[in-house]
Order: structure tokens, then sequence, then C-alpha cells
């Protein structure tokens, strides 16, 4: 007990209790087996169901909705608790076919059927009533059935208040109340987002994904007539023999599941929240993914994390080695196509030297495999010509945090984000990004009055929510992040102690903002003063800010510059070293930060320690037992030039799509088409794989063990749910083999080898062992040799020699193509929910194409009333690059003569990258992706609209509170389990059409 706890005493029994916590959590961390279907922990208190009613001093209560105080005297088992608990759920089995047996759900895990077993339900008092509605199947992913559904409103909570999508509702005043999206539309026209929660949360099968039906049981693949002969027997037994066989059959049927069903805990493959859950798999089937208590998603997922695994099984995977032989490409063995790697690697380091060689990493990968792949460049062929796709957005970011406060990666938690008084996202679609890592700000912003502050060019999600959402000039957040930091300077509003105690170059720093006063601001940004102003207040008077900022801010010319701003700004105003406050550069890829912690970049071995460092190389010489290549070596944006230029001539890239995600990709095709010789290795023949002499077949992350690190320095084990396909390989086991042609002699065993030898070499992982990550463990990096992690950054000080952070006088780069005459709308672009990034994987989801087919360009309503033009109208881009012919979608999220374009499309032709430039980022030559001016021409061509009606987009939320349980409360035929029954005859009576109503 801390000194806050307190003792309540339950059934006699003094337990342990936090103040303020519900009742029920204290009961259920005794052990105690106490009914509760409509309760969730990461739900809290919903009080529909009423089975978990207690005595609390002599009156009955419920547990879930009651807070615990001292003093406290629970009965739990008294003969008026146990006959109301016992009455409330005859009630709910009202609404419930038990059909346990032949239902896909019965897999140890339904409240409903646990429920009807802990209270020994023989038979139950109120009959079955169906709901006079259809089962709603639109969705591809997951279905509705009013039938079995028990409205304990679990799925209403988690949409409105989890997730904060607000589709969800039940109409309680209806005489058959029913759950509803948008107020009555089938789920497919709605707003749902199909992230999943209401599946994941509904306690019995109403909410069902549709891998899951008639594949998870021995006897749910009946056909239908046969399925409803089996249920109907069911029903007909029950009054003479009771639940208690019929729940004995279905147990043993359960038990029997085991046997063929495998449940493996892995982390989501997509964007960088990190989302761990277990996915369920039958033979190479994927039942579903099943989150619970991932330390950074819960039981959140999003539609990709929850649905988009098409690809493991897609039949466009690669399962064998293919050789170019002139421009087709054959099938080989592992032997000969290593035996090729090996040869024509040698002789090009024999005639040109090691650095006439490059390898790319993938943040797709795992730490083990990004580890080996930069141990294959360093330590067998002798180059530091290593990088990884972290150069396409976040390195700018990177540089600004290692310019100030020393670590390039998140200072706190996600948690953090919904502890703050003050949310400000930069250049951040998060919604659509990171979306389970938003609804953590939704929710916090929703239910604990955060406040949020958006500045970004399109009013996305986000945006609409924003307590203030700023429109910024392309490329400008350097300059009003800066005004804003004076402004508080000025006005001396800064954190005078913490800057005294804990940071560095005030005065310089100081001296750096002279010119940025809020008229130059204004006149730069086009944001008011007075707005300029309110953010200046709002971050001074917030108990925590925490920034959070993307490919908006990295991909310009400036990114490093506006991140070091951003840093700068949360210095001055003691944004660090505390929980819910700090910097959160959000990490796009699953492992984008993971691999560059692994070294996997040019001038840094792991751990961010410098290959020029003499020190460093003797260390890990010393374990290597080879020299390493002293200077600095090629980015992934230097080595095209390199091509170009004729001493780079040979490349080995792994899970990166380079082809199509790189800038001014027209200049990149012609450099790969230069190289005497490319290997490419991945999961697709993608439009990169097409330009290799060798094609390597990989495996995905649901066929391999290995870790990944988050956005928020996570670290997380993934286990092997499936053997790899065909003759596919984990990555780790492919470099292994490369490196063993070579020559190297490497004997991994098991990834969890090559961690153990990261944590000799890297001090930020010194204590990572796959013990300590067993299950859904993680440890947050930097990792103390005895495994204590670091949840949030800089809790003594910054890591400089002298501890304290530094204030880093940066200068505004404006941005390079500026619309001009010829070229006369900024094109803009970025990520989709649906989709991630280029779409590899996700196209190969048939439901998530059916909602996104393809790319589009966005276009402002007032540019399409001055150009004549609809939805659908086909349109030719022009950059100084390229061009591309897309359709055209009107919509007001973007503004003016800005343009916006999702990077996802399944043709490399219409690719974002055919319209971008090769100017970058001047410290880390990070691509300034969103610095592009184009020209439109309007083509002949109309096509439909290219985003489907079916798409959540055009879908209307109904926002609420929550469940709104009083609503159920006030229909009169509800009655409090235990009032006396007559006045539920009175409501009845003065109520006729709700008889029988739904509980």
């Amino acid at each position: 007990m801390t000194p806050t706890d307190f003792e309540v005493r339950v059934n006699g029994v003094a337990l342990s209790a936090v103040p303020g916590e519900p009742l029920i959590d204290v009961l259920n961390r005794s052990g105690m087996e106490l009914p509760q279907v409509c309760y969730h922990p990461q739900l809290g208190p919903i009080q529909t169901c009423d089975t978990c009613l207690v005595e609390v001093n002599g009156e009955l209560i419920r547990a879930c909705g009651t807070r615990v105080s001292a003093g406290m005297s629970v009965q739990t088992e008294t003969q008026g608790a146990r006959h109301s608990r016992a009455a409330a759920f005859d009630k709910i089995l009202g609404n419930h076919l038990l059909y346990c047996t032949v239902c896909d759900n019965n897999n140890g895990n339904c409240v409903v059927h646990n429920t009807t077993a802990l209270l020994k339900v023989q038979h139950q008092v109120t009959p079955y009533h169906p709901k006079p509605y259809l089962k709603d199947e639109s969705n591809p992913f997951y279905r509705y059935d009013p039938d079995q559904c028990i409205l304990c409103g679990r799925c209403v909570e988690a949409c409105q208040n989890l997730q904060v999508n607000e589709t969800l509702s039940i109409n309680w005043e209806d005489p058959h109340p029913r759950v509803l999206w948008d107020g009555g539309r089938p789920i497919n026209e709605s707003s749902c987002v199909s992230c999943g929660h209401c599946v994941s949360v509904c306690p019995c099968n109403a909410l069902m994904e549709k891998s899951m039906l008639g594949e998870a049981g021995l006897m749910t693949d009946l056909p239908l007539p046969v399925f409803q002969q089996a249920v109907d027997f069911v029903k007909a037994a029950e009054p003479s023999i009771g639940y208690g066989p019929i729940l004995t059959l279905s147990d043993t049927e359960a038990a029997m599941r085991e046997q063929s069903i495998e449940r493996t805990k892995t982390v989501c493959t997509y964007c960088g929240v990190g989302c761990s859950f277990e996915v369920w798999t039958k033979e190479r089937h994927i039942l579903k993914i099943e989150p619970t208590h991932g330390p950074a998603n819960g039981v959140s997922t999003c539609i990709k994390g929850k649905f988009a695994w098409d690809h493991i099984n897609s039949e466009e995977r690669l399962t064998t080695p293919l050789i170019r032989e002139g421009d087709r490409f054959r099938k080989a063995s592992w032997d000969e196509a290593l035996a090729l790697i090996a040869r024509r690697f040698t002789e090009t380091r024999r005639q040109y030297g090691p650095d006439a060689l490059a390898f790319i990493a993938s943040s797709k990968c795992t730490n083990e495999e990004a580890w080996l792949m930069q141990k294959l460049a360093r330590a067998v062929v002798g180059t530091n010509n290593m990088d990884n796709c972290s150069r396409y957005c976040q390195s700018p970011a990177t540089m600004g945090l290692w310019r100030t406060v020393g670590y390039g990666g998140d200072s706190g938690s996600i948690s953090d984000l919904e502890k703050a008084g003050l949310v400000i996202g930069i250049g951040t679609n998060t919604a659509e990004s990171h979306p389970v890592l938003a609804t953590r700000v939704k929710r916090a912003h929703k239910l604990r009055g955060q406040r949020l502050i958006v500045a970004d060019l399109r009013e996305h999600e986000m945006a609409q929510r924003a307590d203030l959402f700023l429109r910024p000039n392309p490329g400008t957040d350097f300059v009003w992040l800066s005004a804003v930091t004076k402004y508080i300077l000025d006005e001396g509003l800064e954190d005078r102690a913490f800057l005294a105690q804990w940071v560095n170059g005030l005065d310089d720093y100081r001296q750096s903002l002279e010119r940025y006063t809020l008229a130059y601001a204004e006149e730069v940004t086009g944001i008011s003063q007075g707005q300029l102003r309110q953010v200046a207040q709002e971050i001074v008077q917030a108990d925590g800010t925490c920034i959070m900022w993307a490919m908006g801010v990295t991909q310009q010319c400036g990114g490093s510059e506006t991140s070091t701003a951003i840093s700068n700004l949360l210095l001055v105003t003691g944004n660090y070293m505390r929980p819910g406050a700090g910097s959160y550069p959000l990490r796009g890829h699953n492992n984008v930060q993971g691999a560059s912690d692994m070294g996997a970049m040019p001038g840094f071995v792991g751990g961010y320690q410098k290959v020029e460092d003499q020190v460093v190389r003797e260390k890990f010489q010393a374990t290597w037992g080879v020299p390493l290549p002293e200077n600095k070596g090629l980015d992934n944006h230097e080595m095209v030039h390199a091509i170009h230029e004729g001493t780079l001539r040979v490349m080995y890239l792994k899970g990166e799509e380079m082809a199509i995600v790189d800038s001014n990709v027209n200049y990149v095709d012609e450099a790969f088409e230069k190289l005497d010789f490319f290997v490419v290795q991945d999961m697709f023949f993608s439009r990169t794989a097409q330009f290799a002499d060798v094609v390597l077949p990989a495996s995905p992350s649901l066929e391999k063990d290995g870790t990944f690190t988050n956005t928020e320095r996570r670290i997380q084990r993934l286990y092997r749910a499936l053997d790899p396909l065909g003759e596919s390989r984990p990555d780790w086991e492919i470099i292994q083999l490369v490196a063993n042609a070579l020559g190297a002699g490497w004997s991994y065993a098991h990834p969890a080898e090559i961690m153990d030898e990261i944590a000799s070499l890297v001090p930020l992982y010194a204590g990572v062992t796959y013990e300590r990550l067993e299950g859904f463990a993680s440890l947050q990096w930097p990792v103390l040799p005895d495994g204590r992690d670091t949840p949030l950054l800089f809790t003594q000080g910054f890591p400089f020699p002298d501890g304290k952070a530094r204030l880093y006088p940066a200068e505004f780069l404006p941005p390079v193509e500026v619309p001009d005459a010829q070229y006369d709308l900024h094109f803009n672009n970025g990520r989709m929910l649906e989709h991630f990034h280029e779409g590899n994987m996700t196209f190969q989801s048939a439901g998530i194409t059916s909602k996104v087919p393809g790319t589009f360009v966005e276009i402002s309503p007032e540019l399409a009333a001055e150009r004549g033009l609809d939805s659908g109208r086909y349109v030719r881009l022009i950059s100084r690059h390229g061009a591309v012919r897309l359709r055209t979608l009107v919509t007001d999220r973007v503004q003016g003569r800005q343009l916006y374009m999702p990077m996802n499309t399944p043709d490399a032709q219409q690719a974002v990258n055919r319209l971008t430039g090769s100017h970058t980022d001047a410290s880390t030559h990070t691509p300034a992706y969103k610095d592009t001016a184009v020209r439109m021409e309007i083509l002949p061509d109309m096509g439909e609209n290219p985003l489907p009606r079916i798409n959540h987009r055009y879908g209307q939320p109904t926002p609420q509170r929550g469940v709104e349980v009083e609503r159920k409360w006030r229909r009169s035929d509800y009655r409090f389990p235990g009032e006396d029954p007559r006045r539920t005859q009175v409501a009845r009576h003065t109520a006729p059409e709700l008889a029988g109503g739904d509980d």
C-alpha cells in the first residue's frame, strides 16, 4: 500500500484500495468471481447490465459504478445481492440465443457463456424475444447481429469514448432498442472507420469478424438450414435438461478447438504506434486479431492493424528467389542466387573498393534484421554506405532533438499525451497516420478537457476537433514557432527556474529570435498576431504541453530547423523532465525508430555511436573481430547521386519500395537502371524489384521472431505465428546466408542471440533480453544493464557532459518551390487512414481497396469553381520534375490553391513522387516532399468519384457522452433488480408498447 491507499472490508476481509477507483476493480484484484457483463476495465463503468450488484452498508449498488471510500463495508453474498444479480442476467438472456456449441465465439472468452456458467443458470425465466431487424453484413470486415445483441453498450462506449469516432449509439427510447451506426445507417454507409474496437469489446457474438464466421468452431460451417436446426435443437432441450449439460457440451467443443487454433502474440506491422495483440490462426487462415492489454494500445486497433492482414497469404507473395535474364526473371534456387550475389559483391569490391557497394535496411523489419544489415555492410563488406527509410521522414526530427536535448526519440510515453494539459499537433494528420495514438488525445480532449491546438495545411479530423486550428502558409512553421517563443521571452512568461537549472545558451538563442516578431510572423505565415498570442498563453497556462509533429514538418528544406524550434519552445517553457509534457516526433513505420537505433545509418553504429569515434570502432572490433570503416558513408539520397556519377555500382536493398517512396522517382529509376548489380529483398515483386538482378523472397512479421521499437522507444517482442510461405525466409536468415556466402562465418540460431549482441554493444539497449520482453512485457530505452527502463526521459538531466540541454539558434529556410505564374499550385501529399504508405500491403486487402481503390488529388471547392471541376474529372498534374494523370476529389479539407494527394497507389505511374524534386532538408538530406509546385491540365475524361460512397468520410457521426445509460433507466419497463416489482407492473400498464422491452 502507498501512503494514500486505504482499506475496505469485503465479506469481512480487509482489501487494499486506491482512492477513487471503482469498487469492482478492488473485487477483481482480490480474485473474487463476480459477474460483470458490461464492465470492461479499459472502458470504465457503463452500468447497463446490473450483474455486478453488491451490498454496501446495507444498500444494493453496482460495484462498477461505485467509487471506493474509506470505511466502506461490502457484502457480495447476501441473498438480495445474489438474487438481484441472477435476475439481471436473466433479463440479458432474454436478448440472446445461447447456441454456444455451434457459435464461432465459443472460444473460452465469451462473457455471456461464462457468466451463465458462473451463475449456474439452469433455466432462464425471461423468454428469448428476437428483434425485428436483419443482420447488418454490409461492412467488409465484421457483421452485427441484433438478435444476439444484449445491449450492454460496450461497443458504444468504445466507439464514443475510447476510439472517439462517435459513430455508435443505442436508441434507448425505441420499443426494440438496438445499436445504431450514424443513427441508423447501414454500417458500410456510416462514419465507421472499421477500427474494430466494437468487435474487440463485444461480450458475445453480436459483433463478429467475418474471418471468424464458419471457421472457428468444429461445427460452425453448417449450411444455414442445418445450422438453424441445430440452434432450435439446443433451445428445445434447455427446458428439460437445463443449461448445465448444454454448456458442458459447448465447453468440450471449445476445448477441442484449442487443438487447431493458435493464439500468438505479435506487434503490428504498420505505423509506429506499436500496437500489440494476439493473432488467431487456424493452419494458415487468420481468424482474427485480438487486442487485449498491449502496453501501447490496450484493446485498441485501427482498420489496418485489426483487419489488413491479407498480404500474409496473398497469391502475389514471392516464394522463391528470382534471377534476371534479359528483361525476364526466372526462378532460382537459394544456392544459385547466393552464389551469384557473393560473386558480384566480391568482384565489385575487388575492382572498385567497398564503397562501391551500398546497403539499405528496412524500417518494416525487426531490430535484429536491421542490426545484421549494418553489420553486413560494415564488418563483412567494409563500407558505411548504410541507411534506412528514416531518411525519408524522421531524420530532421532526430536532428532537432540531438541539437537540443541529446536523444532523438519521444521524451515520454503515449500515456503522457493523455496526461498533458495541452497537446499541439504540427504537420501531423494524427488520426489517420497514427490512429490509435490519436484516440488517446481525442479521449483526453473529450472527457478530460485537454486543450488541443493543430497547425496544418488541411482541415483533417484533428483540425476539426481542435480548440484552435492554425493554417500557416506552406513551409513556414519555423517562423510562427519562433515568434511564439520570442513573445514568451519578451513578456517574461518563460520558465526561469527551469532555464536557470537545466538549460544553456539562452542569451545567444534570445538574440537569434530578434527578427521573429509577431508582425513578421503574421506577414510570413498568414497567422494573425492574436492567434499567435493565444498559442503562447495556452502553452504557459497549461499544466504540461506536449508537441507532436510528423512529415508536414520534417519533409521540408528546413525540417531540422523547425524540429529544433519545437524543442527550443518546449525548453523555454519548462516542458521537459516531467510527465504530461515534452516532444513527440511521431514515427511513421512500425520500426523506423528501431532501424535507426540499430545503426542502419551512414554515420552511426548501434545506439547513435559515431563511426568516426575511434573508441567506438575499437569496441565493435573487439566483438566482431574485424576493423570497421572510419568515415561516414552515403545516405540513401546521396546513394542515388553516386549511382549517376558512377562511383556507386552495387546496391542491396531490403523491404523498401524506394522506386515509389523516394523523391523524384524518375531520377531514381534512371539510377537503378545504371547499377551494375542490384539485389532486392521483399515479400512482393515490387516496383523496386523490377529493376533488380536478384530478388530474394522475404517473410512478413507473422512469419518471424524478433523485436520492434515503436515511436515511444518501446521495445516489444513478436513471435512467429506461421511458417514462411514457400521458400521465403525471415530477413535475418537471408542476411546471414548472404554474409556467410561472403565468408563471414556467422552462426546465429535465433534472433535472441542477435539481441544479446546488440545489448553488449549498444548502451541504450544494455539491459534488453528476450526473457525481459516475454509475452506482452516491454522496455523503453535507455534500458540499464539490470533491466530498469526509462519511460520518461531526462528525469535527472540531459545526456550532455554538463547534464544541461542546449537552446540552439536555428534559422528559417524558406520553401524552394514557391508557386509562380507557370506552376501556380502548391502540391501537398501524405497518408490516408485506410492504406499504409504506398500500399504494397494494404492493396492486398479487398475490403480496404473497396473503400479506397486508388489515389486522387484533393482540390478545394473554390479552385473547383474557378476551373469548372467536379469530383471524378481527370487532370494532369505537372511539376518541374514529372507528371501524373489522376482523378479529382473536391473537398473542403484543402483550401485555395493548395492540393493534396495521398501517397498510396497501386499504379507506380501515378505515384506522388513522379512530381516531387530532389531538394532536401539541408542537415539530413530528407527529401522536401512537401515543397513542390505544380500546374494542372484539365483533361476531357470524366470518371467516377475516386472516393466511393461507402467511405467513412461521407458519414455523419452522432457524438454523445457515451452509452447514456440514464436514458435506459428512464424507460418505463426498466426496473432496478431488487426493487418492488409493482413498479414494473405499473410501467407495463402505462406503457404497454414497451412490455417485454430489451434490457
